[in-house]
């Protein structure tokens, strides 16, 4: 089969069982899907159903079927972590060996030092807090005195929230980018801007226009290889965050799943792009984070219903690659994210029968995969384009 567009999907904090070395980052037990669909009952998933989820993982309510229509696995990852970025970097091909830094006592003061003297603010918090905790701790101080808050979890980022009528968006982005440069010394992964409104405690939320400044990724990945070659690739959702901007030719804003699910079908009818990578945030930024089964379910809910018009509207020569980053199991101990094996499943029009995917060794198969379609160099993984007869 030659396939002449990857839509890659991620399907952000949807593990599958935790990892065999999950005990090491606390994560025992961990199985995000699992326990969303144990937690609400069993959940609804026809058409996941249909393509092989449920023989990756028999789910309550998601059974495995005889003849998957697409083919179907999991992959464990390789990298040192179970952030955001590590995740997507392995999914293009770059493995993180060294663990990004985390601080779970909070920033050292060289850093707050650094941060006073690039931005003349003289920062709250500086602790680990959940997104919605720390702005009923904190939100009202920064009301009343315009600092920005500071605050970390058990991954690699370092958070700025500030109201919108304090440090508007643009001001904040400016602060980020003053402690992204900062922190590239010390391998923090992610800087995030968390722009919240509100008049107190009860009512303060976080708004949408949340921005990620993440890392330089370390090494070369395919979407560089794809560039380097003249394809084009697209980034959906917080792609480009997440890669800074490299390797990506064209990068969509969105505000949530649905937006993001708009947003594919879109580019599918007036993007050129070779590939189309997109990242659905609602099930680790609104549920997992924030132990919501029943949000968690519903949202899949949707996914799942929204799927058929995606397959209806793709192309013969299109590829359909369905995955996630990490874990975000809702009912671990914490609030963050969990170490575990992601699903994979490929789909294109003229797959014949079921092709078991088996357990991969690394999210880089999926970089292999598109690697080897388009003809580039291989950078990590092996690719299972073999296994996807037509």
């Amino acid at each position: 089969m030659m396939f002449r567009r990857v839509i890659l999907i991620v399907l952000d904090g949807v593990g599958i069982g935790e990892l065999p070395d999950a005990a090491r980052f606390n994560d025992q037990g961990a199985h995000t899907l699992l326990h969303v669909a144990e937690q609400v009952g069993g959940i609804s998933l026809p058409n996941l159903q249909r393509l092989g989820l449920g023989n990756i993982a028999a789910l309550p309510g998601v059974v495995p079927v005889d003849r998957p229509s697409a083919a179907w696995g999991k992959m464990a990852e390789q990298s040192q972590g179970k952030d955001t970025t590590n995740g997507h970097w392995e999914l293009a091909g770059l493995v993180t060996s060294t663990p990004m830094a985390t601080y779970p006592d909070g920033f050292p003061g060289e850093i707050l030092k650094e941060f006073r003297a690039a931005t003349g603010l003289e920062p709250l918090g500086n602790i680990v807090a959940s997104g919605t905790d720390i702005l009923r701790q904190l939100g009202e101080e920064h009301l009343a005195t315009g600092r920005p808050i500071i605050y970390t979890s058990a991954d690699s980022v370092f958070q700025i929230a500030a109201h919108e009528s304090i440090i508007p968006p643009e001001q904040l982005y400016d602060i980020c980018r003053k402690t992204r440069k900062i922190l590239d010394s010390y391998r923090v992964s992610r800087v995030i801007a968390r722009p919240f409104i509100g008049r107190s405690a009860d009512t303060f939320c976080r708004t949408s226009r949340r921005h990620d400044f993440a890392i330089p990724p370390a090494g070369p990945t395919v979407l560089d290889r794809l560039v380097e070659a003249g394809h084009r690739v697209t980034g959906i959702g917080k792609i480009r965050d997440i890669f800074a901007g490299r390797g990506i030719c064209d990068a969509i804003s969105t505000v949530n799943n649905a937006d993001g699910m708009q947003q594919i079908l879109s580019c599918l009818d007036h993007d050129d792009a070779t590939l189309l990578f997109a990242n659905l945030v609602d099930f680790d930024m609104l549920y997992g984070h924030r132990l919501d089964s029943d949000g968690f379910a519903r949202s899949l809910e949707e996914f799942d219903q929204w799927l058929p018009e995606l397959m209806q509207r793709m192309r013969p020569e299109d590829l359909l690659i369905v995955t996630a980053d990490h874990g975000c199991d809702p009912l671990t101990n914490g609030t963050e994210h969990t170490r575990e094996y992601v699903p994979l499943l490929a789909w294109h029009q003229q797959l014949l029968g079921a092709a078991p995917l088996g357990i991969r060794e690394s999210f880089s198969d999926v970089a292999a995969t598109i690697a080897e379609i388009f003809a580039l160099e291989q950078l990590s993984g092996k690719s299972f384009l073999t296994l996807l007869p037509d």
